[in-house]
């Protein structure tokens, strides 16, 4: 649920030091990275949706809010950032590419081959768009080198679409199984590294549980870092998820807030069970998880403190940190 106008506010109060922040996880102490092959020299961006195409021929929006009854792949091509007299603007959407859905994940893995891939998953209340820049943030935020990918569902992008969303987050877990598969079984292909927010992480959850379950250790092969930033699960049901998985639980880092004021919102929707992106961070490591706990970078009046992995440079740090202990 990136809030883009309170973005620059947010990297202004990670003026903060890390110690003793983030628990087990600690920030990067070598120097940043120059970045290579990315974003940065060929803006394109990788798309699994499940969202309904905007129009035939495609158009903006792009993808809209509601289902599709196959996986949909795509590619955008980004507009970097300009500077102007009003300061410098975000990325955008330049143009979306033809269509395919006949076989969507298999398209998508050969767009991937041969590289490293971070695949982020959105939270509630996002549009294509919102989702699609997010994504550029993250992968430019910690200069991810290979190729980079967003599996979109149909969230409704409204404040008052939390239940419809969460059914179809729910809804989209075989398309993501689907696209994980086949990722999996592609021959050459480097690791998958997912980051997944809010209401996604959800869907990332029980999606895993589900490739577990399928293909056994061996589906989860290539399957690199798991981040699951600000989780909105309950934590009962993130803790029986992690016994699903058993030892593959190891590749997640959970970036926490005991402050997040989204979490707290949702955890009263749902009677009072605490949320895992809300929950303290020693019950997060009795689970067998890494955690961040990022909870004195946001701010305590103005900013709900919901995704500071995409404001905040010392958390993607975090980000950065657990894809590198995960690297073939």
């Amino acid at each position: 649920m990136p809030l883009p106008t309170r973005r620059l506010a947010l990297v202004a109060l990670a003026s903060l030091t890390l110690s003793g922040c983030l628990g087990g996880e600690s920030p990067l102490t070598e120097a940043p990275l120059a970045p290579r092959a990315g974003l940065s020299r060929d803006p394109t961006l990788l798309i699994a949706t499940t969202r309904l195409p905007a129009g035939e021929p495609l158009k903006e929006p792009w993808f809209t809010g509601e289902r599709s009854a196959d996986l949909v792949f795509a590619e955008a091509k980004m507009t970097p950032p300009a500077d102007g007299l009003l300061g410098t603007s975000d990325w955008s959407i330049a143009s979306v590419g033809s269509l395919d859905r006949r076989n969507a994940a298999q398209t998508f893995a050969q767009a991937a081959l041969g590289r490293d891939l971070l695949l982020y998953i959105h939270g509630y209340r996002e549009s294509f768009e919102s989702a699609a820049t997010s994504t550029v943030q993250l992968s430019q935020g910690i200069k991810f080198p290979g190729a980079t990918g967003l599996f979109t569902w149909p969230s409704a992008g409204s404040t008052f679409s939390y239940v419809s969303d969460r059914e179809s987050a729910m809804w989209s877990r075989d398309a993501l199984e689907e696209l994980l598969t086949a990722m999996a079984k592609t021959p050459s292909g480097g690791r998958i590294h997912i980051v997944a927010h809010s209401m996604g992480t959800l869907l990332t959850l029980e999606t895993l549980r589900m490739l577990r379950g399928s293909g056994g250790a061996s589906a989860m092969e290539r399957i690199g870092a798991v981040v699951l930033a600000a989780p909105d699960i309950d934590i009962d049901l993130f803790a029986r998820g992690l016994e699903k998985l058993g030892p593959d639980a190891k590749k997640i880092t959970v970036i926490s807030s005991t402050n997040d004021r989204a979490l707290q919102v949702s955890g009263r929707l749902a009677g009072g069970i605490v949320r895992a992106g809300a929950a303290d961070r020693e019950r997060l490591e009795a689970l067998g998880v890494r955690v961040a706990d990022a909870s004195e970078f946001g701010g305590r009046f103005i900013n709900i403190n919901h995704d500071l992995f995409l404001s905040n440079p010392e958390v993607q740090q975090v980000v950065k940190r657990a894809i590198e202990r995960e690297k073939l």
